[in-house]
């Protein structure tokens, strides 16, 4: 049977998938998915001129006491500091060293949660931190529970 949309329909419907095209969007094929028994993610970020961007943070080791900077995604404002951890993987993207990645599909959010006293992590430093601190992806949701605490 045909879908058929006319009068004050057609307009909504229009409205409605105008704005799911301007959002972020992910493809994702587990290892039981594909014949080859590979895993892909694709990500797709409609947002702020991310056209061509890539992020690399370099492995390291941090000495005690070390804090980490964090520095608001969007704006480059200085958001605050947390402790580094003693050591930090390589981070190409939303991807680390031990393939663990992180693709999201957010929007602009709930405008009660963009102004918290003392919040210090948005949500790019939150994926790309929990990135370079995690293993497994079970370790990266430990890591943004403890992280958002």
């Amino acid at each position: 049977e045909k879908l058929h949309v006319d009068g004050i329909g057609m307009p909504v419907a229009v409205l409605m998938f105008a704005e799911m095209a301007m959002s972020c969007s992910n493809f994702i094929a587990s290892r039981t998915a594909t014949v080859d028994q590979s895993t892909h993610v694709a990500y797709n970020s409609d947002g702020q001129d991310f056209y061509g961007y890539m992020t690399h943070l370099p492995a390291g080791d941090h000495p005690p006491g070390t804090k980490r900077e964090v520095y608001e995604f969007g704006t480059g404002r200085y958001m605050g500091f947390i402790p580094e951890a003693p050591h930090t993987y390589n981070v190409i993207g939303n991807m680390n060293e031990h393939l663990v990645s992180i693709a999201e599909t957010t929007f602009d959010g709930v405008e009660s949660l963009a102004t918290q006293p003392g919040a210090v992590l948005d949500y790019y430093s939150l994926m790309w931190i929990a990135l370079q601190r995690s293993k497994t992806a079970r370790e990266a949701i430990l890591t943004m529970d403890e992280l958002t605490r």
